[in-house]
């Protein structure tokens, strides 16, 4: 077990120098603080606006504790709560397994759909069914191989009564089409009030499948809103549309592996990766364009500018913030405050490359400040959840399941 204390002086200070209105926001006075970021940034680009990108630093004053409650996981991609506080973890390769608050963990599961794991594939996101004590529903997202090449698909199934396998595994949706390459699938899977389903996928990264993400033909570099059977879910924004997929709910995405809904607001936001530099945060709205490939704030791995190397656009969104370096954000969360007060409606982002926890602060959708967590674990962060006892829960690629809580 690892304890992680932060009450230090300054942080403390500053803190009870807060309004008390503001520490039930999460938004202790510690605008003083620099940027977490110090680095030289890849790029020269300009942010559209203030606080778009390198915005102050903030530092939590609650003491908190950060215990590993498991670390023989196999290369763990999505966590998701049950609803009596367990967890269901998908594995890369193929397997789910249900983890108790504690760390113990049951035999894999059998049952699902084969997987291609090769690159960035495999078994991705989930979802649990608001209904799962009476239906015990699951839905999930992973690379599949076809014939024609490899794509994003969806299933669902049933947890077993003596939850040992998936009952009834079917692929409900695939977001064609099916390319030959491995990278950038997406993978993300929530379901909104009305319950349909909101599904990322990725633009499949090559500079042939690049021009996907702005095509309404196309699936690749969506957010997608379907039914759970599948099918393209009423009223999204482009089901009159003849010149598009009724299915599409968003565009312009490079490879969203981030999806939360605010708890306050309601509102959909996601975190996608950007090329070398230029990560993005996004509120996303339906019909909008996000802008990939043609604007960014990043440029190809090795160098060269991409495009007309232009940020802005008419008609294209700008994201809320950005990242460069970059984060390489994948799982995100919002926190309901239930158990450390100031982090009340904060958002919590898993970084790979940058090995840390990224603690966002959020005000009339705009970022006022950003700490990271976990910065000494060494760990590439995939996923977060919160669990039903008000701790967050997170997943790493190095197999360890982690428990962050107050002390």
């Amino acid at each position: 077990m690892k304890r992680v204390t932060p009450m230090f002086f300054a942080a403390a200070m500053l803190a009870l120098a807060s309004c008390d209105s503001a520490q039930k926001q999460g938004t202790a006075a510690t605008d003083t603080l620099p940027p977490v970021e110090s680095k030289a940034a890849n790029t020269s680009y300009a942010p559209a606006f203030p606080g778009q990108t390198r915005i102050a630093g903030v530092k939590t004053a609650t003491p908190y504790e950060v215990k590993v409650l498991d670390s023989t996981l196999k290369f763990p991609w999505g966590i998701a709560s049950l609803p009596d506080g367990r967890f269901i973890i998908t594995e890369k390769s193929g397997t789910m397994v249900i983890a108790s608050a504690t760390g113990e963990l049951s035999e894999r599961l059998t049952g699902i759909p084969e997987v291609n794991p090769k690159g960035q594939g495999g078994l991705l996101g989930i979802f649990v069914d608001p209904g799962f004590e009476t239906n015990r529903m699951l839905y999930w997202v992973f690379s599949e191989a076809l014939p024609e090449g490899n794509l994003t698909a969806v299933a669902k199934g049933k947890l077993s009564a003596d939850e040992k396998t998936i009952e009834g595994a079917t692929v409900i949706y695939r977001a064609t089409p099916a390319y030959k390459g491995t990278l950038h699938y997406g993978g993300r899977i929530l379901m909104d009030k009305s319950g349909n389903l909101l599904v990322s996928t990725g633009e499949r990264s090559d500079l042939e499948t690049r021009p996907q993400a702005q095509d309404l033909k196309s699936a690749l570099g969506k957010i997608v809103r379907i039914t759970t059977d599948g099918q393209p879910a009423a009223g999204n924004p482009f089901e009159n549309n003849a010149d598009a997929r009724p299915e599409l709910y968003s565009y312009g995405h490079r490879n969203v592996q981030g999806l939360a809904f605010h708890p306050g607001t309601g509102d959909l936001w996601e975190t996608e990766f950007g090329p070398r530099g230029g990560d993005e945060l996004n509120r996303v709205e339906a019909g909008k364009n996000y802008g990939w490939p043609v604007i960014t704030y990043g440029i190809e791995y090795s160098g060269p500018k991409i495009g007309d190397s232009i940020q802005q656009k008419e008609g294209m969104e700008q994201p809320v913030y950005y990242w460069d370096p970059v984060l390489s954000p994948s799982g995100i969360t919002f926190y309901s405050g239930k158990g450390i007060e100031e982090w009340k409606n904060n958002l919590f982002i898993c970084g790979l490359s940058s090995i840390h926890i990224a603690r966002l602060v959020i005000e009339d959708n705009k970022v006022t400040g950003e700490e990271r967590l976990l910065e000494g674990e060494g760990q590439r962060f995939r996923d977060i959840t919160e669990g039903k006892d008000g701790a967050l829960y997170a997943v790493t690629d190095q197999g360890k399941l982690y428990r962050i809580s107050k002390q």
